[in-house]
């Protein structure tokens, strides 16, 4: 059996030829039969023969009605866009930037295959997504990843009108990006509770599946709160509505006409729709909205421990009458769960007053709450329960993602960065430093020979620390600047000429 791939669903218009288009017809369901008529018994002459009892008059149980979504599609469907990328030269350590025949990004198909190799692919590339108007005024919400490094973005409506749209900002650990577009009394969306869906209930997706436009399909939800590889910081919503590479950043509604999640990836190993659909439930997104408009970026709560299951074995050993919460596996020395006395071993059962039943529960719970705020939490410790009082920190950035109108992690250098981790700094006996994730084929930092992989640990022999600090650095230092690079084993200084 081969691995199990979740991959992004944002792709250009491509694999023509290769997917072939099955069109199908539905048997219409039988309206209800009614009644059956009880049957008489003929009565028999003979007396030797007994006569037969009556029979039970049997009802027939009446077909359950299928949903119509016409009206939901008409009333919603002319606020859910189509979003086209166009992205420069980029190289990358990670995913292979292969094109289709009308070059095309393919590279969301191999986001999680085993490899791992770079080459520069000139010329630009063009990718699709969706999104979706929630504001009047041109606010859009999509995913991170269909406009990760975009040069331009366009936004189609229904009605055909094009829009250049802004990048306001992105969120790489929830995969969510807000864009804005110059328009006015534009068809909006209204967002729904997803805590109030549930498993079983009738759900559709709209998204550009393969380029083709704004397909509506419909399916139920399969799974609640579900932790995907990498991705635990939001309790995905499961479905089985059919969703493609394309239909990345769409909404998905329930019969009420409410977005209550945004598509963002799919479990296939053929890179198409096999069942399985996972989206961002919609409160998740609007909080990074909300963020990004009011203050220009996300902060993110950070306890600073690493959890697991408790299974049955572990619960009894603990004496939990049953296996529930999230054991605490290890504590970041000197992180905010480590000052609050929460300990290895410690089972967290109640956060802020809400029970885990599983470990899973509790990442997207941390996450959503501003860092310096403070959380109240239960463990379970030596056969009994303890209050704690936390103050959460800050969880870094996995990737910031330039935006469109030219501004980049590295302020003019053309690359993209991301903080090192704590563990990374242990590991590489790093004092300091951040990850280069990407570099832009014509930039200077390009040019001058960094690569994917290299961490920047100064700029002219200051230290960085953040991205936010090679950003003033490298603004502050002119048209030239060494850059002390760590690449693999050797610590290597790259001069750079900006400009």
């Amino acid at each position: 059996m081969g691995p199990k791939t979740f991959q992004r669903t944002a792709v250009g218009l491509a694999l023509a030829g290769t997917f072939a288009l099955i069109v199908g017809t539905a048997e219409h369901l039988a309206a209800d039969r009614g009644n059956a008529a009880a049957q008489t018994p003929v009565p028999v002459p003979s007396a030797t023969i007994p006569t037969a009892p009556p029979t039970t008059s049997i009802h027939a149980a009446p077909a359950a009605a299928l949903p119509d979504f016409s009206e939901l599609v008409e009333k919603y469907g002319p606020a859910v866009v189509n979003i086209d990328v166009v992205q420069g030269t980029k190289t990358s350590a990670r995913v292979p930037r292969l094109q289709g025949q009308d070059g095309e990004d393919l590279a969301p198909f191999f986001r999680h295959f085993p490899f791992q190799f770079q080459f520069p692919q000139p010329g630009p590339m063009r990718g699709l997504g969706s999104g979706f108007i929630v504001s009047p005024d041109g606010i859009i919400l999509t995913n991170a990843h269909v406009v990760a490094d975009a040069d331009e973005v366009t936004v189609r409506l229904t009605d055909k009108r094009e829009f250049k749209a802004k990048v306001l900002g992105s969120d790489k650990t929830t995969d969510i990006a807000v864009l804005k577009i110059d328009a006015r009394n534009l068809p909006t969306v209204k967002a729904g509770d997803p805590s109030r869906i549930r498993v079983g209930e009738w759900v559709v997706a709209i998204g550009s599946q393969y380029g083709f436009e704004n397909t509506v399909t419909s399916g139920i939800v399969s799974a609640k709160a579900r932790t995907l590889p990498d991705e635990s910081y939001v309790p995905f919503i499961q479905t089985d509505a059919a969703v493609n590479p394309g239909s990345s950043g769409g909404p998905l509604f329930n019969l009420r006409g409410e977005v209550i999640g945004i598509t963002s990836q799919i479990f296939s190993r053929s890179g198409g729709y096999q069942g399985l659909a996972f989206a961002i439930p919609i409160d998740v997104a609007m909080q990074v909205k909300d963020q990004i408009q009011q203050h220009g970026k996300v902060s993110h709560g950070l306890l600073g421990v690493s959890v697991q299951e408790v299974n049955s074995a572990l619960a009894s050993n603990f004496g939990l009458k049953s296996p529930v919460g999230a054991l605490v596996s290890s504590v970041q020395k000197g992180g905010p769960a480590a000052k609050a006395g929460i300990q290895p071993g410690d089972v967290i059962i109640k956060f802020n007053g809400r029970d885990i039943n599983r470990s899973s529960e509790l990442p997207p719970l941390v996450a959503a709450l501003q860092p310096g705020s403070t959380a109240t939490l239960e463990v379970w410790r030596n056969g009994g329960p303890k209050q704690l009082s936390v103050t959460v920190g800050k969880l870094e950035d996995k990737t910031t993602v330039a935006s469109n109108d030219k501004e980049d992690t590295g302020k003019g250098l053309g690359i993209a960065v991301r903080a090192l981790t704590a563990q990374e700094k242990r590991d590489n006996d790093l004092p300091s430093g951040v990850v280069v994730q990407d570099v832009a084929g014509s930039g200077p930092a390009a040019r001058a020979g960094v690569q994917p992989g290299d961490v920047i640990v100064a700029v002219n022999n200051t230290p960085v620390n953040s991205v936010e600090q090679l950003r003033d650095l490298v603004k502050k230092s002119g048209k030239t600047m060494a850059l002390p690079v760590q690449r693999e084993d050797a610590r290597i200084f790259i001069p750079v000429t900006v400009g």
